[in-house]
């Protein structure tokens, strides 16, 4: 499942760019700034964008159809080796979702796994509920 189409992967790479560029500030903020970190000044296209381009690098980073990562309302793909889909929902055992600003800040190294995880912004099932080692993306 695709996450970005491939004329749009340039947007993408730059919208994630902005994204990353506004969160240069506040990296040596004490968690509780950081965890609520959201730059509301950027248009809801390059939030699109950015979440659509850093799922398609999650994705090459660890492709497999052993988790889904949902990031509603822009995205979402399987990753990692594992079993599949059940065929009769086509959800796989393992599922992490995500609100849009937790991921980009999870993507941008803002924040930690552990950090978002403990203020309660992950909604994770399955074995495999831990992205700690694939985050974040370069």
């Amino acid at each position: 499942m695709a996450a970005i189409r491939e004329q749009d992967i340039s947007k993408g790479m730059a919208a994630l760019n902005q994204w990353r560029k506004a969160t240069d500030g506040h990296r040596g903020e004490p968690a509780e700034q950081r965890l609520e970190f959201c730059p509301n000044d950027l248009q809801r296209n390059t939030w699109a964008m950015a979440v659509r381009y850093s799922l398609y690098l999650l994705e090459n980073k660890a492709p497999g159809p052993g988790v889904e990562v949902r990031v509603a309302p822009w995205g979402a793909v399987k990753i990692l080796e594992g079993p599949d889909s059940d065929p009769h929902n086509l959800t796989p055992p393992d599922v992490i979702e995500l609100e849009p600003d937790v991921w980009l800040r999870l993507s941008c190294g803002l924040t930690t796994w552990d950090e978002e995880k403990a203020a309660g912004h992950i909604s994770a099932i399955g074995e495999r509920d831990n992205l700690a080692a694939l985050l974040p993306l370069e």
